[in-house]
């Protein structure tokens, strides 16, 4: 935390291969020195990196000192299975969690609740309560949930996860900050109080912005789409352009009074360091 009282959490995904591997832990020892308050794991859309994500886990516990917030979602295991990991978490001195609904598998667009399993994050988020008293982050959609079938429905569903037991919601990104500001409003006028912490996501190539926007119901305004446009060959140019924009972005949230952001750091630590510097939160300096 800095003078200005601002926290930064930090979200990684598990590698698959050692030069990955590698990257990741470059990133997690480079943004560490900024003492996050947790860094997260994601876990697979079908929970396919279950093994990867525990070992990323287990050596954040083990060769750092930062707090560890693995996911947990409903696809592809029994109440059972989640509840065995989220005890083995509980075991090895992990905390804190991100429960998650989860996507279908790439080849079935339809989410299904497993007949064993969680319905909806909001059941997992209640069970993992009663597996220990863990501190859960949700999330929640400023431009609303591709499948919800309204604002209002959308924010229901984010204050069933929160009156279940979750401390905070951690948004999908945005960019124009308008959106953030007016769900906030809507949370609040709907008895939300809990934190809700914006989601930053630092561009690092834009037509694999575009796909996750694409998922995840996100706008992509013009004025963006010109920053980057026939930058595709000059990567360099991209990296300016890229924290111009979110220093941009986190500058005027801060101004407005936000203190809290996560980072969708994809792994890579230099626009996130940048950003977080630009707006206060350094290395502590030695006595």
């Amino acid at each position: 935390m800095t003078a200005d009282n601002i926290e930064v959490s930090f979200e990684f995904f598990p590698p698959n291969t050692e030069a990955m591997e590698e990257t990741l832990w470059n990133s997690i020892r480079h943004l560490g020195v900024l003492h996050p308050s947790f860094v997260s794991i994601t876990y697979g859309a079908d929970g396919s990196t279950r093994e990867r994500t525990h070992a990323a886990v287990t050596r954040i516990q083990n060769e750092t000192e930062l707090t560890a917030a693995p996911h947990l979602t409903c696809i592809g295991a029994s109440r059972g299975e989640i509840e065995d990991i989220a005890l083995r978490y509980w075991d090895m001195g992990i905390r804190n969690l991100v429960a998650l609904r989860g996507d279908p598998p790439r080849d079935d667009s339809t989410y299904r609740p497993d007949p064993n399993g969680y319905a909806y994050a909001s059941d997992l988020v209640a069970g993992l309560k009663q597996v220990a008293d863990f501190d859960i982050s949700v999330a929640a959609y400023p431009e609303v949930h591709p499948e919800a079938g309204s604002a209002s429905a959308d924010i229901d569903n984010l204050k069933r996860k929160l009156d279940a037991g979750a401390s905070r919601a951690i948004t999908q990104f945005f960019f124009e900050i308008e959106h953030f500001f007016r769900f906030r409003d809507q949370c609040a006028a709907s008895g939300i109080d809990a934190p809700v912490v914006p989601g930053i996501l630092p561009i690092t190539r834009f037509p694999q912005l575009t796909r996750f926007a694409a998922q995840c119901g996100a706008t992509v305004p013009a004025w963006l789409e010109d920053r980057f446009d026939a930058l595709e060959d000059d990567a360099e140019t991209r990296k300016l352009i890229a924290a111009s924009v979110a220093i941009e972005q986190v500058t005027l949230l801060k101004k407005e009074g936000v203190r809290e952001f996560h980072f969708y750091t994809l792994n890579r630590s230099e626009l996130a360091f940048a950003i977080c510097h630009a707006i206060g939160v350094r290395p502590k300096k030695a006595a």
